[in-house]
């Protein structure tokens, strides 16, 4: 049985001086789900939320909203609530007032007004911070007034536009963690734009991952960090260490590489489809790689040499370097590792391959 949908897009176009933002996009939001669209500044994924929000007009192609067409419906009439990147706020009216102003202009009797204001605050833990004006909050409260002002219209659809950009790292983590649990709470369907990858790996139902203005894939966060569908997705979505290579042969159900002058094997399933004299890239993650001593059985991805240490407070990436010239980053847990495998020290590599996948060269 196929799950409901609150959005609907179908073949959605937008040019901008003859260069497409939005290129063909066809996209269905579940109704309830959270669903980011992630990609790199400039990969069209703001111009897709304003489409939806009704902020632009498509050039080609149709928007539904509950299964109603509105591709020609202004924003106020979408039932819409949409937060911006820099919140805005009125800054002449009091919080009250910022968060009843959707409600007022639908002229929503000032009684009902007053009693779904003070719920949306309580809703956002801002309790009796009603008379305030937006200049008296920091930037966390703020959020969360911009955040209430959109929710208190009672919305099919919640719009996000990188709403966590201008707070600081602890605050944004705080505040990802509150949204989610408004959201989950009180089932509304949501759409968020962030170009930050761990922001929609820890939110996310559903990622939407845009490059060029086209979806290049759209999983849930597990699948698209262990099964990507292209090098862009692999590349984008969290770290990887890439490797160029050549598929030299196959045996079995093993496709047999060279990759930085190390002979590979990996499971043929995990080799792009490249056939044998191909180039490519290969991809491994530093997580799914292991430290060994030079002479251990296991270390499949043969010796180098401790090139660098990158303490990261709860890991160390260690870097190793083969004679060849390649190079590869491993994610160790703890900080002994810059005492244990010292820079200049040979070193064995166990890669775990059947988390590895290769790409065509690009």
């Amino acid at each position: 049985m196929k799950e409901p949908v609150s959005v609907s897009l179908e073949g959605v176009v937008k040019a901008f001086a003859g260069a497409h933002a939005v290129n063909d996009v066809s996209l269905e939001v579940r109704t309830g789900e959270f669903l980011t669209l992630l990609g790199p500044s400039g990969c069209g994924k703001t111009t897709l939320l304003n489409l939806i929000a009704g902020f632009l007009e498509p050039d080609r192609g149709e928007i539904f909203i509950g299964g109603e067409p509105v591709t020609h419906v202004p924003p106020y009439l979408r039932s819409i609530g949409m937060v911006f990147q820099n919140y805005a706020l009125f800054p002449h009216m009091s919080v009250t007032d910022n968060v009843g102003f959707g409600l007022k202009m639908r002229k929503v009797p000032a009684a009902e007004i007053r009693q779904r204001v003070a719920d949306s605050l309580d809703m956002v833990r801002l309790p009796g911070m009603g008379d305030r004006s937006p200049r008296q909050l920091s930037g966390g409260q703020q959020q969360r007034v911009a955040l209430a002002r959109a929710l208190v219209i009672n919305p099919k659809v919640l719009l996000l536009d990188e709403p966590f950009s201008a707070i600081d790292k602890n605050l944004r983590s705080e505040m990802q963690f509150e949204l989610k649990q408004i959201q989950k709470r009180i089932g509304i369907t949501t759409v968020f734009v962030t170009h930050d990858q761990s922001e929609a790996l820890s939110l996310s139902d559903r990622i939407a991952v845009m490059s060029h203005g086209k979806i290049e894939q759209l999983s849930e966060p597990a699948q698209l960090y262990r099964n990507p569908a292209s090098s862009f997705v692999a590349s984008f979505i969290g770290d990887i260490n890439r490797l160029p290579c050549k598929v030299v042969g196959r045996e079995g159900a093993e496709a047999v590489l060279v990759a930085g002058g190390l002979g590979i094997r990996l499971p043929a399933a995990r080799a792009g489809g490249l056939a044998q004299g191909s180039g490519g890239l290969l991809f491994i993650r530093p997580d799914d790689l292991v430290l060994v001593s030079p002479g251990d059985a296991r270390a499949n991805l043969g010796v180098g040499t401790v090139d660098t240490h990158v303490y990261q407070g709860t890991h160390v990436d260690v870097y190793v370097r083969f004679k060849e010239g390649g190079a590869l980053r491993v994610r160790h847990g703890g900080f002994e590792a810059i005492e244990q495998f010292p820079v200049g020290s040979a070193i064995g590599l166990c890669a775990n391959l059947d988390k590895a996948f290769v790409f065509p060269m690009e």
